[in-house]
């Protein structure tokens, strides 16, 4: 006699409801409010060439934090989207998520923000839909696509960390592909992928002062244009990156905060 098929492990306890996650994204939004309040005082308190061009600081780190949570929100769509395609079982699906994830990570992420910016518009043109990207959305595309490449594989690959029996037990009891996968599978792989996936939008908060290549004025090309003006670069850097670090460093606080309410929620 045959052994049971083995039961679909669903996760149970959800501290991390809808007001939970309500609650951490305020938390986040006042934590970076009091943030850049704490970096404007902090420059203006700063010995030339700093002090006068606090504001220009702050604006190109508000303009950063800005392209990485839009990038982030819809790289994270595009990521889950291709990471779903991925594990298809049909060539035809997985086909085009390979091709676009190939290109992305083969190609460097400065000539993707310059192609979009420069190239992708009058391609555009030619097939008949017009659509002018400024410097920001471009940047925003650019972003996008490149983080969602990354987290495309970071998702196929925590889909395909659970165990092949949970689909086939899921399937057994009834349960159709789309439901096994929203209520078995990515629940539990959402603890898998949390942590690739946090590392994923730091990086992306560094990597957006590429978008400097194309006349973002964001927080790396503030930088320049005040190194460029006073013919100090070493205090101008310095100032940049300890900016940088301190956007990282309450990013970084807040994502682990919200890795560990989600661990807790799958057990």
């Amino acid at each position: 006699m045959s052994a049971p098929a083995p039961q679909p492990a669903v996760p149970r306890a959800r501290p991390l409801g809808g007001w939970t996650l309500l609650l951490w994204l305020l938390g986040a939004g006042v934590a970076f409010y009091l943030l850049f309040l704490l970096i404007s005082v902090v420059l203006r308190v700063m010995p030339e060439p700093i002090g006068s061009r606090a504001s220009l600081f702050v604006d190109g780190a508000r303009i950063t934090l800005l392209l990485t949570v839009v990038s982030g929100l819809i790289g994270l769509a595009v990521g889950l989207l291709a990471g779903l395609m991925r594990t298809s079982g049909s060539a035809l699906v997985r086909a085009p998520a390979g091709i676009f994830i190939w290109l992305v990570r083969g190609t460097p992420l400065l000539v993707q923000i310059l192609f979009v910016y420069n190239a992708l518009p009058p391609l555009l043109q030619k097939i008949g839909i017009n659509v002018q990207l400024n410097e920001f959305w471009s940047a925003v595309v650019a972003l996008s696509l490149n983080v969602g490449a990354y987290n495309a594989e970071v998702i196929r690959a925590g889909i395909q960390a659970i165990p092949r029996g949970q689909s086939e037990a899921s399937r057994s009891l009834g349960l159709s592909g789309a439901q096994t996968m929203t209520s078995i599978i990515l629940p539990q792989a959402l603890r898998v992928v949390v942590p690739p996936l946090v590392n994923n939008l730091v990086a992306l908060l560094k990597d957006s002062s590429l978008a400097s290549a194309i006349a973002l004025v964001e927080l790396t090309l503030a930088g320049q244009r005040v190194s460029s003006e006073t013919f100090q670069p070493i205090p101008v850097l310095s100032a940049v990156a300890a900016v940088y670090l301190a956007l990282t460093t309450v990013m970084t606080l807040f994502t682990d905060q919200l890795e560990r309410r989600i661990k807790i929620a799958s057990r």
